[in-house]
């Protein structure tokens, strides 16, 4: 059975370092004996099909061929379509009535606790905020990531100590849902 998977690669092709082409990128994929492959921006999005494996043996394997294929580490996270679409689905924010700018998934790559944040003054980054899902974290940030002084909180070493985290704004979200849709 062939299942549908987003490959999401964190911090790559920003500031013209790391630099790995979507059409290489698919080409990759694809040598990796998956199909459907197709990918989104150039910020580091795959949707691809595949019989084979679990998320992180997938990342995992996409993780060492791009770094035999570029000669650089890149951290993969890779989510299966229900999985994705569950966490649309349950965002504790107004995404309808909000810009897609506002709105951030960060997608982790184990579980995460409320413990871990614990030491974040929510009442102190008022009036962004976040929840926390299903190894994701939902943040809003009413004037943009770029912005958000509680993006960075939340970035701290301290908070992600071993996990893998990247974040995709709204839009994106809502895209990697369609494009493993099918």
């Amino acid at each position: 059975m062939t299942t549908m998977y987003a490959a999401l690669l964190r911090g790559i092709n920003v500031g013209g370092a790391r630099k790995v082409p979507m059409a290489e990128l698919r080409d990759l994929l694809e040598g990796l004996g998956h199909d459907a492959v197709r990918t989104y921006l150039q910020s580091g999005q795959a949707a691809f099909a595949s019989g084979r494996g679990d998320e992180d043996s997938l990342a995992a394997e996409l993780t060492r061929a791009i770094e035999e294929r570029f000669g650089f580490a890149v951290d993969v996270i890779v989510r299966d379509h229900a999985y994705l679409r569950a966490v649309a689905e349950a965002c504790p924010f107004p995404a309808a009535e909000l810009e897609a700018r506002q709105l951030h998934v960060t997608y982790f790559s184990a579980p995460v606790g409320a413990e871990r944040f614990a030491a974040v003054d929510r009442p102190a980054f008022l009036p962004e905020e976040f929840r926390l899902g299903d190894r994701a974290l939902y943040l809003y940030a009413p004037d943009g990531l770029g912005r958000s002084k509680l993006a960075e909180a939340l970035a701290r070493p301290g908070v992600t100590k071993g996990l893998i985290a990247t974040t995709r704004n709204w839009n994106t979200v809502v895209k990697l849902v369609e494009l493993t849709a099918s």
